[in-house]
């Protein structure tokens, strides 16, 4: 499942994110959601969250 969505990404959840520094490669960190940074209900670049290791990215995957 893709991130855009804010109601499909519960904290807690598996995911894989694309930090800022990793925009132009693509290249995708996996973890923990902390907190769900994001207000909006969508966003085209996917949400964006907090993981329980400190980095904050995008969603790109859902993985649970």
């Amino acid at each position: 499942m893709e991130g855009n969505v804010r109601d499909h990404i519960e904290i807690g959840e598996r995911v894989r994110i694309v930090l800022k520094k990793d925009q132009r490669t693509g290249e995708l960190t996996e973890g923990i959601v902390k907190d769900i940074l994001t207000k909006s209900d969508y966003h085209p670049h996917g949400i964006k969250v907090r993981l329980e290791s400190g980095d904050v990215g995008r969603v790109k995957e859902i993985l649970d």
